[in-house]
């Protein structure tokens, strides 16, 4: 089943790149107590995430701010050190986009919004979707179908808001 709006978040780990190494992140402890923008995209460095859907969201960080977002966080089925790699090479400091990691996509497969990348080489994936978060429950949802990028850009979301 996919998550709807109304929907809390659910409970999983993810991962975060840092100076460290990556670091576990709580969905619980990341989406529960602030309202946070998530986009999703189906692969680092693939051509539309790195050329339209993450430097939209970079574009419009100020936006999402005035708006009361705390947060801007991208999602994607890699792992956190590619997620950090991906970051670094689109100029997205921490400060600015949290990069996060879901390397074995049960985020993705929780919220019922795989992608099946196969016949590409890809394996499972995430489908191409933004959503705000508040505390933990979606309060809006735009997913794009597999191989679009519609609805799912940053002004589109922040005219939601």
């Amino acid at each position: 089943m996919t998550i709807q709006i109304g929907d809390r978040i659910p409970s999983t780990k993810l991962a975060q790149a840092t100076a460290e190494g990556p670091r576990p992140v709580s969905t619980d402890d990341f989406f529960g107590s602030r309202t946070v923008a998530l986009f999703a995209v189906p692969g680092a460095f693939t051509p539309t995430c790195s050329a339209a859907h993450l430097p939209g969201f970079k574009a419009h960080l100020e936006d999402f701010k005035a708006k009361g977002v705390d947060v801007v966080a991208c999602l994607s089925v890699n792992d956190a050190f590619v997620m950090g790699a991906w970051g670094d090479s689109q100029g997205v400091g921490p400060d600015q986009i949290v990069m996060l990691a879901d390397g074995n996509g049960d985020l993705t497969r929780a919220l019922g919004l795989t992608l099946d990348a196969r016949m590409a080489g890809l394996g499972e994936r995430s489908l191409r979707y933004a959503m705000l978060v508040r505390d933990g429950v979606v309060e809006q949802l735009n997913v794009d179908e597999p191989g679009a990028f519609d609805v799912s850009s940053a002004e589109r979301l922040i005219a939601q808001l």
